[in-house]
């Protein structure tokens, strides 16, 4: 994602999450408010100041790389000279300038934890705590903030292990969630071509062999050839239907979304639209709201290709009737008429796609245009049975 968010164990993508993140890890780093204390008023030299302030920055880079690049793929190895080197800096610091510099090791073993395997960390957290208690013991008055450092030392380690496994679960969880997912894809585009080859093997092979069928009989015999042509079309619009109905839970029209790409198809013919706005379909089947989708569209098909309409009126309407609520289309142009004499294909289809539904088609010419009326039951069969 762009945003400043991210989730947890993703690395952060762009300039904005690297700096959220360092913000969240810097921000412990108030802890360290001792040792700044201990340069800014604890009486040392100049020159000891000095190298107090490079140490401490020193130590300050070296931690951030080495959490920040938590998770990254290092070698184990690498990670413990880090861990070894920044040991070394808080026990330098702290038997060099006091007991104020003994919380380094409280980052010593938290870098640890946040760093490492569990395996390794159960060992190398508790060794941070000895070296600890070893300074501790060795500086003037250190004993006095032991007690203070050596249990959040000892916490806050084992607690970034279980952050560092959090992390890790978080990241397979992801990752399977997205295989998943591809699983998923990949079975539907499987199931897909299955049907289509199951449905269509036949049908083809049979159009092409009553094809041939057909071309030899032409010369001698065309009564029997035309019949075979007649089986062809049967056939095809066999094969057609079945596509559709295997398709239906791939790829199901929604009529909000048909209604908007009429107002563009229409406006991009040069005909006025006049169309309601987004259709309360609160239960209604979505088999009805699929029917009737596709029933517009066909509809403004239509009126785009064959009428020469200027103008093109869609109703939608909610009635009752005898056999129970209805859910109304009604798609009117002043064209020159419909796309010919009869229904055509694309109607016969849409009667066919209406009728499993439940539903009726009309078409009919108008005295200056065409009108087409659907209608499709806007409640399932349980609510159908209930009193009104």
């Amino acid at each position: 994602m762009s945003g400043v968010g991210f989730g947890i164990g993703q690395r952060p993508v762009n300039r904005r999450q690297r700096m959220v993140k360092s913000l969240w890890t810097g921000i412990w780093l108030v802890y360290l408010s001792a040792p700044v204390t201990d340069l800014l008023h604890g009486g040392h030299s100049t020159g000891v100041r000095v190298l107090g302030w490079i140490g401490l920055a020193a130590f300050v880079t070296w931690y951030m790389l080495l959490v920040f690049r938590t998770g990254r793929g290092e070698r184990n190895g690498l990670v413990l000279g880090s861990l070894a080197v920044l040991a070394a800096q808080s026990a330098l610091l702290a038997l060099s300038l006091g007991r104020e510099w003994l919380v380094l090791f409280v980052y010593v073993s938290i870098a640890s934890g946040a760093a490492l395997p569990l395996r390794m960390a159960r060992w190398t957290i508790p060794a941070a705590c000895a070296l600890l208690t070893a300074v501790a013991l060795a500086v003037p008055g250190g004993r006095s903030y032991l007690a203070s450092l050596l249990i959040p030392a000892l916490l806050g380690g084992f607690a970034m292990t279980g952050v560092r496994e959090l992390v890790r679960t978080t990241i397979a969880l992801r990752e399977a969630r997205a295989t998943v997912a591809q699983l998923a894809a990949n079975e539907e585009r499987l199931r897909l071509a299955r049907d289509l080859h199951d449905l269509l093997g036949h049908s083809l092979s049979l159009i092409t062999l009553k094809s041939e069928l057909a071309g030899r009989m032409l010369p001698d015999q065309p009564g029997k050839a035309a019949q075979q042509v007649a089986d062809i079309e049967q056939v095809s619009r066999q094969a057609l239907v079945d596509v559709r109905e295997a398709v239906t839970g791939y790829r199901r029209p929604r009529l909000s979304a048909e209604l908007a790409g009429a107002r563009v198809a229409l406006t991009a013919a040069g005909v006025t639209a006049d169309l309601p706005g987004e259709p309360d379909l609160t239960g209604v089947p979505e088999e009805s709201e699929s029917a009737l989708a596709w029933a517009l569209r066909e509809a403004v098909t239509n009126v785009v290709r064959h009428s020469g309409a200027r103008r093109c009126a869609v109703e939608l309407l909610h009635r009752q009737t005898l056999d129970g609520p209805v859910l109304e289309l009604a798609v009117e142009d002043d064209g020159s008429g419909g796309p010919g004499d009869g229904h055509g294909n694309g109607l016969t289809g849409l009667t066919e796609r209406l009728t499993k539904a439940g539903g009726t088609l009309e078409a009919s010419p108008l005295k200056h245009g065409f009108r087409l009326v659907a209608r499709v039951p806007s409640a399932g069969p349980a609510d159908v049975g209930s009193p009104a």
